[in-house]
């Protein structure tokens, strides 16, 4: 990690040359009246002339281009200079309101005033997030499903069609193809270090989203189309961010301290380190983030390249390559399918980190939502950067010299790296799987609490025994809990009772307590993850069910509103449900006694994968059919009984195999 002092720059030649030279080429100075009118309007014509466009296919030429459009964002930057705060917003300020983020339009004038470059890629960063957004709003206007990439956007024939093909292929010189200066890709992804960015060409996207406000607006007059803006991402349950414990000042000062000694830190890339720092203590917590997310990207790559002995990956590659990327570093495999390093080196609890809070789906996946401007920058939680500041504290600590000791057992630091060695995912699907379990057995629990008709009004309900057989549903229920004994902790149960010693709450949160190795989990784990997942579902629809129709029910008998037939009914009710909750929570039992067979066995590869689905299929079909029998519109409970009866027996007849997986697992 040595290379963190002799790096320089993060840019290849050839891309540090388009956009910290190319653009300066041409010295003559350009006119601003030319690009903009006496009524304050974009005369897009004039800025489209300068885009070059090859004689072969005329598709653009990106370096002449460039070259071209030089003393054109030179010219809008000293125009903005020249402009007060209170003339920008009188002349501009109406035109960002398509954007819905005009603050952050503002934010950006205001920096170009100053020399502080770190302050002027921040902007540039917003700039971008948020003018993405915009477009995909208007990218609705004409089509269904809006593209991911910022590429595939402004290539989109949507955008031609209301802003035109030429204005699309001035965008797409400044942002969003890797053959122009690609500004959104280098600054978000880390390349980029303060001093390499132009201030010029943050005045000129600023300047090009006016012109697009101007040009959209006609748009809309013409078609009589309303603009919506999608809803923000917005976080919610926290509390499962929840990580590490609350920053105060002191931790975060002494951060600032250890970036300035840590290897982990591309000494070019300081000042961004500084300023996310500086944000995070000013509660400015969507900034703090949106610097620091690049500059972890950047250290990881740094690591990433050294420990799998590939140097030339950690500049930005050229337009026929791939960026090394959050998604390549996380990857099990490199792109030569060598087995890559950077989780040996880093260790599983800061993987899963990784993916949980960058890559999971159902996890919070900051830096795509914030570089693709989902998230209101202006009510972004601390709690989340909270979080990401912490992770890179224990990062800068753990990739830095041994002399630094001191800095690592520092009272607030020491409980930060405890917290980091000792994170388990909480997004990946095994481990939503455990957390479904657990709200749903914690349903089922909340049975016995309801309030039903008294034990003396209870009559035996005729046929219930022909029809559900509830003995044998007694006797197969203890003999499958009986047998699963062998697997479950002493301290979790007893042979004198295995159904109420089993089939508790308790045992399942033990069980879920296991640690289970999520990183890079086998696609046949995550398969069979997917048929657990919808049976818990279902199951706990079933619970969600009976509770509701229980509680209705049980108001109605007391104010005697029930037909005969409905009474009749609900007391069938009340002598499924007594078979229904063991069998509920066999079912998550198993389920969860299998995730951590199946996860173990798999890796062996040492049981029939295709007969084991076709029985979990089996358990998730009369799940299914569980719902619809214990629905309000169906109140089907001896049918419900008469498939729960037939469903134990396949069970108990395939236990025997099911437990010897169990067996392989251990």
């Amino acid at each position: 990690m040595a290379l963190s002092n002799s790096v320089t720059t993060c840019l290849s030649q050839p891309v540090h040359y388009a956009i910290c030279k190319l653009g300066f080429e041409k010295k003559d100075s350009y006119d601003i009246n030319n690009i903009l009118s006496g009524n304050g309007e974009v005369c897009w014509q004039a800025i489209t002339e300068h885009v070059c466009y090859l004689e072969s296919d005329q598709s653009v030429d990106y370096i002449k281009s460039i070259r071209s459009l030089g003393p054109v964002c030179e010219s809008v930057n000293l125009h903005f200079r020249s402009l007060t705060k209170e003339q920008f917003i009188i002349q501009y300020a109406s035109w960002f309101h398509w954007t819905n983020c005009t603050e952050v339009f503002l934010e950006v004038f205001d920096v170009l005033q100053y020399t502080q470059t770190t302050e002027v890629a921040l902007g540039l960063m917003k700039l971008t997030s948020c003018l993405e957004r915009a477009l995909g709003d208007v990218y609705l206007l004409k089509g269904n499903d809006c593209p991911f990439l910022l590429r595939d956007l402004l290539a989109s024939e949507q955008l031609a069609v209301v802003f035109g093909q030429p204005v699309m292929n001035v965008l797409r010189i400044f942002i969003g193809s890797p053959y122009g200066l690609n500004l959104r890709n280098v600054l978000w992804h880390g390349f980029a270090s303060p001093q390499e960015i132009p201030t010029k060409y943050s005045a000129m996207l600023l300047f090009l989203t006016a012109g697009l406000g101007q040009l959209l607006q006609t748009y809309l007059l013409q078609t009589e189309c309303i603009l919506v803006h999608r809803p923000y991402v917005i976080f919610i349950s926290l509390e499962e961010l929840d990580v590490f414990p609350d920053l105060n000042n002191e931790t975060v000062s002494l951060a600032e301290e250890l970036v300035k000694l840590s290897s982990f830190v591309l000494k070019t890339m300081l000042p961004f380190w500084i300023s996310a720092l500086t944000a995070f203590k000013q509660s400015r917590y969507a900034d703090s983030v949106i610097l620091l997310l690049p500059q972890l990207e950047a250290g990881l790559r740094l690591l990433f390249t050294t420990t799998n002995k590939c140097p030339n990956r950690l500049l930005t590659a050229e337009s026929s390559a791939l960026y090394t990327t959050f998604d390549e570093m996380l990857a099990k495999y490199l792109d030569s399918e060598e087995i890559n390093q950077l989780p040996v080196v880093l260790g599983e609890p800061a993987m899963e980190f990784l993916w949980d809070f960058l890559n999971h789906q159902e996890g919070p996946r900051i830096r795509d939502r914030l570089s693709h401007g989902e998230i209101n920058l202006q009510a972004f939680p601390r709690a989340v950067a909270n979080q990401i500041v912490a992770f890179a504290i224990t990062l800068l600590c753990r990739f830095s010299d041994e002399d630094m000791l001191s800095f690592k057992e520092h009272m607030v630091i020491n409980p930060l790296m405890d917290c980091a060695s000792c994170y388990q995912s909480r997004f990946h699907p095994i481990s939503r799987l455990k957390k479904q379990v657990l709200e749903c057995m914690k349903s089922i629990h909340s049975w016995s609490k309801l309030l039903t008709v008294p034990e003396e009004q209870v009559q035996t309900i005729k046929g219930l025994e022909e029809n559900a057989e509830a003995s044998t549903l007694i006797l197969m229920l203890s003999e499958i809990a009986s047998q699963l004994l062998q697997y479950i902790p002493q301290n979790y149960c007893s042979s004198d009772d295995p159904i109420n010693s089993v089939l508790t709450e308790r045992l399942l949160v033990g069980l879920c307590d296991t640690r289970i190795c999520t990183l890079y989990s086998p696609r046949p784990v995550l398969e069979i993850v997917v048929i657990l997942r919808k049976i818990s579902t279902q199951c706990h629809q079933v619970s969600e069910q009976v509770i509701a129709s229980a509680e209705v029910r049980y108001m109605q008998w007391m104010n005697k509103t029930l037909r005969s037939r409905q009474r009749h009914n609900y007391l069938r009710m009340l002598n499924s449900i007594k078979f229904l909750s063991p069998v509920l929570r066999l079912i998550l039992i198993l389920i969860t006694l299998e995730l951590v067979s199946v996860h173990s066995v798999c890796k062996k590869n040492s049981f029939d994968y295709q007969q084991y689905l076709k029985f979990l299929k089996s358990v998730l079909q009369y799940t299914e059919n569980l719902v619809t029998y214990t629905s309000a519109e169906k109140n089907k409970w001896d049918e419900a009984m008469e498939l729960t009866h037939n469903t134990l027996i396949k069970i108990r007849k395939i236990s025997d195999r099911k437990l010897m997986l169990m067996h392989l697992a251990t």
